[in-house]
């Protein structure tokens, strides 16, 4: 593919060049303008879609930047303000109109006419969104986008104070690893000492959040909000059956294995039980990974990785650090986790993220830089909506960069052995990963059909479900009351329900596509390049076999992708020998 990284802001036809959106009046001139137009053909049709395009790509990009300022500060509540009053004051006048629209496109005579191909997945969609509309979700639906992003104003304030000086729960992640476990065990019950401190904050959110997310779903005619949130995700490709099944498959396959690595780690350790505070320990005598110093080394070298991959890669990384779409170096009232923002209109992504130093850190960069080629390679598409590709997608975009990437992390680390070290924890995570996954999304699918519930009754359903998946090696005895509350550090419980399956779908197709790597360097990136390019004008299905793989978490490709992970640790572990 011959591309630039030269990533252009779309140009604006419809809407002014210098317009800026500061309330609902304002803005709605130019969705009554699209909700009156007459349609006579279908080239208007085509130019009535590319003006909804425009004004859907300056709204998302505005609301965008709301919240990334918004989490890159959670104490300035001016910015908080900001994104609420968008949330509360122009979104619930969008929604009307959007319907509106949706139903103006399906009844136009001209619809037929579109390139079935090309907007098959597209009109697929907007039916599904018609169907599921009500005008009594739309105060609903902006209540819950403010209460949500509570949580990161909540966590984002939790600190320790480690030798006289204070640290991010992030950052404190770091004395984890340390050889010394009377010392990480100490940070251990200070970090779970400060998260008790808004435990009950964070029930009592999560209790708002769960009462009208239930709402939502009786408005729109749905038993619960698990299976309406389904049908608006556009799960096309799979059913609550195959999850509870893909659910089953970790549980028989996976989980062994990890058990597996949880056993040699204690050797590892010479520690008579594992505890929680055991499991990214380094053995006496090593020290943890230390790859990078600030964020601007991490960025640097990880602008050489992706050009070492492929030119365009890296041209992508330093299209970005000119336009300072990142901020990485984790900070006191910076909310939690890591993400990369889409910008509808200026095309290229943000990044943020909270890197404390350590080699979790390369990997979430190396994450986060895929979901950014995504955005770069389907920018071009002509729509707005052909960019929304679904997540199952956007997880094999970046969990992919995550493993092609290991060949270049000799640029992290100093000597073989470190890099040993890293590929190994890497394929580790990527299968220790699996019974989390599983965890929570069970976890969501019990939350969400038993309405009601007691918060005594949820961490008795927490835990059950986390002893079903836990390895039978890892001793929780005396740590019950840190276990219970565990669920909260999930902040995709709060923000996102039920985006968290698809991560688990997409390690597979990662997997899949490292197999394919190994054996054809090329071709595969070639095959990836072409599928992100794609961006939603392809389903699910028809996505990843652009990608060179199949769509496919059943049982016998959970069995036989965890061997193949097996397999390569083996020759890891023997070459680290």
């Amino acid at each position: 593919m011959n591309l630039s990284a030269d990533i252009q802001k779309i140009a604006r036809h419809f809407i002014p060049k210098d317009f800026i959106i500061t309330d609902w009046a304002n803005l709605q001139p130019f969705f009554e303008t699209l909700a009156t137009r007459e349609i006579q053909s279908k080239a208007e049709l085509e130019k009535w879609l590319e003006d909804v395009s425009e004004i859907q790509a300056v709204v998302s990009e505005d609301a965008c930047w709301r919240q990334i300022k918004m989490t890159c500060n959670t104490e300035d509540k001016a910015l908080e303000e900001s994104f609420t009053f968008f949330c509360m004051e122009i979104e619930p006048h969008i929604k009307p109109y959007a319907d509106a629209l949706n139903k103006k496109l399906m009844a136009s005579p001209f619809v037929t006419e579109l390139d079935a191909e090309t907007y098959f997945t597209y009109l697929r969609s907007v039916k599904k969104d018609i169907e599921l509309f009500h005008e009594n979700n739309i105060a609903l639906s902006a209540e819950l986008s403010v209460l949500a992003q509570q949580y990161g104003a909540i966590t984002g304030k939790m600190s320790v104070t480690i030798d006289e000086q204070e640290y991010t729960l992030q950052q404190a992640a770091k004395f984890l690893m340390l050889s010394d476990r009377t010392k990480r065990e100490a940070v251990y019950h200070q970090v779970a000492a400060r998260r008790k401190e808004d435990k009950e904050t964070l029930n009592n959110l999560f209790d708002e959040l769960l009462a009208k997310r239930h709402q939502i779903a009786l408005n729109a005619g749905f038993a619960n909000y698990r299976d309406y949130k389904f049908e608006e995700l556009g799960r096309f490709d799979y059913t609550v059956a195959d999850c509870e099944n893909f659910h089953a498959s970790i549980k028989e396959f996976i989980l062994p294995l990890v058990e597996d690595l949880y056993s040699h780690k204690q050797k590892q350790l010479n520690v008579e039980v594992l505890r929680p505070y055991d499991i990214d320990a380094e053995p006496i005598g090593q020290l943890p990974l230390a790859p990078f110093a600030d964020g601007q080394e991490l960025l640097e070298k990880s602008i050489q990785a992706f050009s070492n991959l492929r030119p365009y890669f890296g041209d992508c990384l330093r299209k970005m650090q000119s336009l300072h779409q990142f901020d990485l170096e984790s900070r006191k009232g910076k909310a939690p986790g890591g993400y990369n923002c889409p910008l509808a209109e200026t095309g290229a992504p943000f990044i943020f993220m909270n890197a404390a130093g350590t080699a979790d850190d390369v990997v979430t960069m190396m994450h986060e830089g895929g979901h950014a080629l995504h955005s770069f390679l389907s920018h071009p598409l002509k729509l707005s909506a052909f960019k929304e590709y679904p997540m199952e997608m956007a997880e094999l975009a970046s969990m992919s960069m995550e493993l092609f990437s290991m060949d270049e992390w000799h640029l992290f680390y100093k000597n073989d052995n470190e890099l040993t070290r890293a590929k190994t924890e890497e394929l580790e995570r990527a299968l220790s990963i699996f019974p989390w996954i599983a965890i929570i999304d069970k976890f969501q699918h019990w939350l969400y059909t038993h309405p009601g519930h007691t918060q005594t009754e949820r961490k008795d359903a927490w835990l059950s479900i986390h002893q079903e998946f836990s390895p039978r090696n890892l001793d929780w005895n005396g740590l019950e009351a840190n276990r219970s509350i565990l669920w909260q550090k999930q902040l995709h419980l709060f923000e996102v329900p039920f985006y968290y399956i698809e991560y688990g779908i997409a390690q597979l197709g990662a997997l899949a596509m490292w197999k394919q790597y190994k054996t054809d360097k090329e071709l595969t990136l070639d095959n990836y390049m072409l599928a992100l390019s794609k961006g939603y004008t392809q389903s699910l299905k028809e996505l990843y076999t652009t990608a060179g793989i199949s769509f496919d978490f059943s049982a016998n490709n959970v069995k036989a992708l965890s061997e193949f992970v097996k397999n390569e640790m083996q020759a890891l572990f023997e070459k680290a020998s």
